[in-house]
């Protein structure tokens, strides 16, 4: 697809809702120009953009479907420019004198470089930070044609704040980087993200920063970039070793904060009444967030006049004058635009501050509710209009932390239930992961035990985009979730929560992502102490620690499932034998993981599951061949292979064939090798594992090389760095190394 048949998709849902150009604009708040240049294939929406447009269209599931999957298809056809900027906000007011100071810095940086802060006098909460920077970045952009990048580093919120490595791996997809390229440490990280950026133009928007050193990791490499921050401290230690210039926030003037009103609802509707929109901007205590929480209650009750609401938000006001936490200004803002909401809103904005992550996608939303999806869609327009929700730049729906918090003391208060809704969104996050795990790899897998919840979400997953797409919107909430939802009686389900997201970070070789979540999931499993949970999550923190090049640092996982290993079921003591016996064999401990292979061999002789026997049959003979055993590694392949073939299993066949062309290559039978790994590659390329088919790639060019076909093995070893690079695995390059020895030789020897 491309852009025009974006376009004609968004014209021909516009007119069957019935809406011009005009009417669409202002229902969506986005521009009629965008509108009309996009209806006639000239741009492309932002994420948020788009989701804005099919609200206001007020399409079902499948109509958003089509439209999302359009543009991300015309998406894939253009350079990869990072645009991550939250929308503007059309209503901005204010802040003139600060807007021309740090429009004095942005044509500093434009021409020669610098890092800008803007940070917040007094720590104050709510002044409008985020709305500054976003608002002066997109003034900029123009000047800074290689993109923006925006993160939200959750510095003053309940959860952790964003670890600098966490965000600099975003940043890096975002610029384009291969996975393969994206280290698992943080100091690597910001080599890479200073060497990419050393000669790009870009905006980056480091929002909400706890400190100085949470900022630093971050900034990029060239004096082209300008770098805005926010946060409620001063960061001055940015002011003195990098040069940071700091803009002060205060509350606004009472004029600029009566204007503010104003845009919101109507400069006549002031006009009439200014001493009740002066009292009204007064009670706000001139924030900007509290002015724009009753200015978009005021619009919504247009009959009620500004006298009446300084009436009612005074009444309010007794109440909230009582708490130490919250500004108590703040808290009855909140309480009167609370109390305007719908029944069934006012239970969806409570339960929505329980989302453990910096966003909530709809479908997670609806999932904490227990509602359908409709309805959510309906909660949220509903919320947004009151301006107690916003949205980011991906169109996910984001509580600012006073906000959060105030919901969350409702959520208390209301008594709601909140272990069935945190019990729906981890399941919510189960068995979604599920779907698209058996997208991304169609072998057999077992489904998730018991029946969900009422009321958890299930998202339509069709092709491999579908499921990277889901995978990406979700993957922060499942860090938060692992780290943050403490209630003992959902350890069952924050263990098992990962399980279906190791083919995700295998896919797109996030194997520091996975180290990440499988610690905190084997946390879990081992306050349970649940002896498969821990193997399972073991085995898998192992894998991914062997393909970060740390399989030394397994060590501790193999004496964790060691000691699991009698209190196993006979075939969950096999699997741990088998994952014991691939971390040694990655270690280069081949005696022992050929031990641990014959015991897992052993038990499965002892039950039906012949598929099984067969799969270890291959191990065993792989050790074998390692350990200079090759006759009895064929042999065992040989055994392995009848059984694998009566049952189907290709991808295991594949492993056979190839253990089998090693072992022969190894006794100098190289014709045959060949034929063997080429066996392997074919049906390794029917499953489309492409992993795999780099490991025979690397044995077939060694056995291409010995017989003298060193364009054959360079193209060989070529192929193997690719497909391990798609996968995001270190040795990518060992493979391209080999290929240019090859290269080298072959130029040396003409």
């Amino acid at each position: 697809m491309d852009k025009g048949t974006f376009g004609r998709l968004l014209r021909e849902a516009r007119q069957r809702s019935l809406l011009t150009l005009e009417s669409l604009a202002e229902a969506s708040g986005v521009s009629v120009r965008a509108i009309s240049d996009m209806e006639r294939g000239r741009s492309l929406p932002r994420q948020a953009t788009l989701a804005e447009l099919m609200d206001a269209l007020e399409l079902g599931e499948a109509e958003r479907r089509r439209l999302v999957q359009a543009t991300s298809s015309a998406r894939h056809t253009r350079r990869q420019v990072p645009q991550q900027l939250p929308p503007d906000l059309a209503l901005f007011r204010g802040r003139a004198e600060t807007l021309s100071a740090v429009g004095v810095l942005g044509e500093r940086v434009a021409a020669g470089g610098g890092h800008v802060v803007v940070s917040a006098i007094g720590g104050m909460a709510g002044v409008g930070k985020t709305t500054l920077a976003v608002h002066w970045a997109h003034q900029v952009a123009d000047h800074f044609p290689d993109g923006q990048l925006y993160v939200n580093l959750r510095g003053f919120e309940d959860s952790a704040p964003l670890d600098p490595g966490e965000a600099l791996g975003g940043f890096l997809s975002a610029l384009g980087v291969p996975s393969s390229d994206i280290p698992p440490g943080t100091e690597e990280r910001v080599a890479v993200f200073r060497e990419r950026t050393g000669s790009l133009r870009l905006i980056v928007v480091l929002d909400n920063a706890r400190d100085a050193e949470q900022v630093r990791p971050l900034l990029p490499g060239s004096a082209g970039c300008l770098t805005i921050t926010t946060s409620r401290n001063q960061l001055s230690g940015l002011a003195a070793r990098e040069g940071a210039t700091l803009v002060g926030l205060d509350v606004w003037s009472q004029e600029e904060a009566v204007a503010g009103l104003a845009a919101r609802v109507g400069e006549e509707r002031c006009a009439t009444e200014p001493e009740a929109a002066a009292r009204l901007v007064e009670l706000c205590g001139c924030l900007p967030l509290a002015i724009a929480v009753v200015g978009a209650q005021l619009s919504a009750t247009p009959q009620l006049s500004l006298r009446g609401a300084v009436r009612e938000l005074e009444s309010s006001r007794l109440d909230a004058l009582s708490a130490d936490d919250l500004k108590g200004d703040v808290r009855a803002v909140f309480s009167w635009s609370y109390r305007a909401l719908t029944t069934g809103t006012a239970r969806f904005f409570r339960l929505l501050s329980l989302h453990p992550g910096p966003a909530a996608s709809a479908e997670a939303a609806a999932s904490l509710a227990g509602v359908p999806m409709a309805e959510a869609r309906r909660h949220l327009r509903e919320l947004t209009a009151a301006s107690l929700v916003s949205r980011d730049a991906d169109g996910r729906y984001v509580l600012h932390d006073l906000v959060r918090a105030y919901a969350a003391e409702l959520c208390v208060q209301e008594e709601d239930d909140r272990h069935g809704a945190e019990t729906r969104l981890l399941d919510y996050l189960r068995r979604n992961a599920a779907t698209a795990a058996r997208v991304l790899d169609p072998r057999p897998k077992p489904e998730p035990v018991g029946p969900p919840p009422p009321g958890v979400v299930r998202v339509v997953i069709e092709d491999r985009a579908e499921a990277l797409d889901w995978y990406r919107q979700e993957e922060a909430t499942v860090m938060a979730a692992l780290t943050s939802l403490d209630d003992p009686r959902l350890l069952r389900r924050r263990t098992d929560l990962t399980a279906d997201w190791v083919g995700y970070f295998s896919f797109t070789g996030r194997w520091a992502e996975e180290v990440s979540t499988k610690r905190a999931a084997l946390e879990a499993a081992l306050a349970l102490d649940d002896p498969a949970a821990i193997s399972v999550n073991c085995a898998s923190l192992a894998r991914a620690l062997a393909e970060t090049g740390q399989a030394d640092e397994a060590d501790e996982q193999v004496h964790l499932m060691l000691g699991q290993l009698d209190r196993l079921a006979p075939a969950q003591r096999a699997a741990t034998e088998r994952s014991i016996g691939w971390v040694r064999g990655r270690q280069g401990r081949h005696a022992e993981a050929l031990l641990h292979a014959r015991r897992a061999l052993a038990i499965y002789r002892t039950l039906p599951e012949r598929n099984e026997v067969a799969r270890e049959l291959n191990a065993v003979g792989w050790y074998l061949a390692l350990l200079g055993e090759y006759r009895e590694a064929i042999a065992m392949c040989e055994e392995a292979l009848p059984i694998l073939q009566g049952n189907g299993n290709l991808r295991n066949e594949a492993a056979t064939w190839d253990s089998i062309g090693y072992a022969l290559h190894r006794l100098g039978d190289l014709d045959a090798a060949v034929v063997n790994y080429r066996r392997s590659l074919e049906l390794y390329g029917e499953v489309l594992d492409g992993y795999n088919q780099a490991e025979v790639l690397d044995h077939l060019a060694s056995a291409q090389l010995e017989l003298g076909d060193a364009a054959a093995a360079r193209a060989g070893w070529t192929r193997a760095a690719e497909l391990l690079a798609e996968t995001g695995s270190p040795r990518a390059a060992a493979m391209r190394a080999k290929a240019q020895a090859v290269g080298a030789r072959s130029g040396a020897d003409r």
